[in-house]
């Protein structure tokens, strides 16, 4: 069931188109990436949907039922279902960490504010930091302060701004592993945006790239992952490994998915009698599953080359050539 639906969304700030025809379908349970470079829209996107900034033209659709459009904003009874974190946190300092927590409860006048905060710190694992103030804590105690507060109103979707890009990597990928943790513990679906593949590639299902104001790829992860269409998914994917100039050399890309049980590169060198450089190599499990692609730098002779591509079609190795 579609959780989340953006419909023929476009935002514009005068003449600076920011957003354009954005169409996009979040499913319940869903990790959904939003990836692409700074500039892209991915921030604003996201404030769109929560209704921090107006848009344009189109319209978003919560549990089947209109959300918001440019004529109707997002009604007080559903803002705590759509609920988010930010890169800086945003906790108060002068409030300790259960204050902080308790905020979105204590402005609502809840009288079980204290109990909740306290179940929300509980899952997070910070309930032991519960009397701390900000000033005291890591960068990623304030990120799990700032997920427990999101939690308290027991939301249907978080979503997460580029909530890993101001810690070390390590943190990093603790705060991932926690997200991962309450979209499995809780049934919460996340709506993640970031300008990294690996941040996407960690924890999320499905994944969308923005680029220019428009979503250029959609689908799930692994078909993204193995099979990039446009240019900015592949540089997203590559990043900076490709820096050999090909000259007279040509590069492959080969895909696997699990499903090739060979030591690869020994058997194309001795069975093809080629050399292989590699440029470039990487593989992730997705839905438990391993998929992989390797960049191998090969010598222009065809001879080698037709019968290396003759072994990869017998054994069922997806390739294509690509560019540096």
């Amino acid at each position: 069931m579609s959780l989340l639906e953006i419909q023929h969304l476009s935002k514009s700030f005068g003449e600076d188109h920011v957003l354009s025809d954005i169409n996009l379908s979040v499913d319940e349970g869903d990790i959904y990436g939003i990836l692409g470079l700074s500039g892209a829209g991915k921030s604003t996107l996201v404030r769109c949907i929560n209704g921090l900034e107006n848009y344009d033209e189109g319209e978003i659709r919560f549990e089947g039922r209109l959300l918001s459009s440019p004529s109707q904003k997002i009604a007080r009874v559903d803002r705590p279902k759509i609920a988010m974190i930010f890169q800086g946190f945003n906790l108060l300092n002068q409030s300790n960490v259960l204050e902080n927590v308790e905020l979105p409860l204590a402005l609502a006048h809840d009288p079980e504010r204290r109990s909740k905060a306290e179940a929300a710190l509980q899952k997070v694992g910070l309930l032991d930091k519960a009397k701390a103030y900000p000033s005291s804590l890591s960068g990623g105690q304030k990120q799990r302060v700032a997920i427990a507060r999101a939690l308290v109103n027991s939301p249907k979707i978080l979503l997460s701004d580029e909530a890993t890009s101001a810690l070390d990597p390590e943190t990093a990928e603790d705060i991932l592993a926690l997200l991962e943790q309450l979209n499995r513990d809780l049934h919460l679906t996340i709506l993640l945006i970031s300008h990294q593949m690996s941040v996407v590639e960690s924890i999320c299902t499905k994944v969308a790239i923005l680029s220019h104001a428009q979503l250029v790829e959609q689908g799930p992860l692994s078909q993204v992952f193995l099979n990039p269409q446009s240019e900015i998914t592949k540089k997203l994917i590559y990043a900076t490994h490709l820096k050999t100039p090909l000259q007279d050399h040509k590069l492959l890309r080969l895909r696997f998915d699990g499903s090739v049980d060979t030591p690869l590169l020994a058997d194309i060198v001795q069975t093809c009698g080629i050399l292989v450089s590699v440029q470039y190599a990487d593989s992730k499990v997705i839905d438990g599953k391993v998929y992989g692609q390797l960049i191998i730098k090969l010598p222009s002779n065809p001879k080698p080359l037709a019968k290396l591509y003759s072994y990869l079609q017998i054994h069922k190795v997806s390739y294509e050539e690509v560019s540096a």
